[in-house]
């Protein structure tokens, strides 16, 4: 079964950045399409980004162009860079190790991480 955990979260102004992690652990990660979500309070679970085993990327609209996603597959980990942090941005951030669905979209894992909050604010 497969175990995530993430770190990286905390408090910064806006404008700041941060890197979040995420190890993977109990199957071959370098197999996997790995995706970014994020919830903010009273609002539903969101991809952010995901990359696939090759290191293709998608990035939502809301962080197009601030946001980077990365992988290290020796390491089993992968990687979200987030620059020019906006208030907006508030929210518990999670991996997740999906699949590529039969259109070509992001299908997502059955197992979560803890998450790893990231607050935004002045």
């Amino acid at each position: 079964q497969v175990q995530l955990v993430e770190s990286g979260g905390g408090l910064v102004q806006p404008g700041g950045s941060l890197r979040l992690s995420c190890v993977v652990s109990g199957s071959i990660f370098s197999v996997y399409r790995m995706g970014w979500y994020r919830q903010a309070p009273g609002k539903q679970r969101e991809l952010v980004a995901d990359i696939n085993r090759r290191g293709s990327t998608n990035y939502a609209d809301s962080v197009k162009g601030r946001f980077t996603i990365s992988r290290d597959n020796p390491k089993n980990t992968v990687y979200l860079q987030m620059n020019s942090l906006k208030p907006e941005d508030t929210a518990v951030y999670y991996c997740n190790a999906g699949q590529t669905g039969h259109s070509g979209e992001y299908y997502p894992g059955t197992n979560w991480g803890q998450g790893t909050l990231v607050t935004v604010s002045s």
